[in-house]
């Protein structure tokens, strides 16, 4: 099961370092650690950073702070069901 504090807490603190305000998902790579293939995990579910892009639904750009745009990720992985 998703803990999905545990994951909200974990992409702030993967995303927190970019410049924002942010205008693409490329914006975002220089902040993570292993770049795109940085991964995000909770209970039985793990994330590249490529894939919250897709399963996400990539969200809504730009973004001028890191919390909006880590609620957009998680709305976007409850809608379609993958947390």
């Amino acid at each position: 099961m998703v803990d999905k504090e545990d994951l909200r807490q974990q992409l702030i603190d993967g995303f927190e370092g970019a410049d924002f305000p942010v205008s693409s998902p490329m914006d975002l790579v220089p902040a993570l650690p292993n770049g795109p293939a940085t991964t995000f995990e909770s209970g039985d579910v793990s994330f590249t950073a490529m894939e919250l892009n897709q399963k996400g639904g990539g969200g809504d750009f730009p973004y001028d702070e890191v919390e909006n745009l880590v609620d957009d990720i998680m709305e976007g992985l409850e809608e379609e069901d993958y947390i």
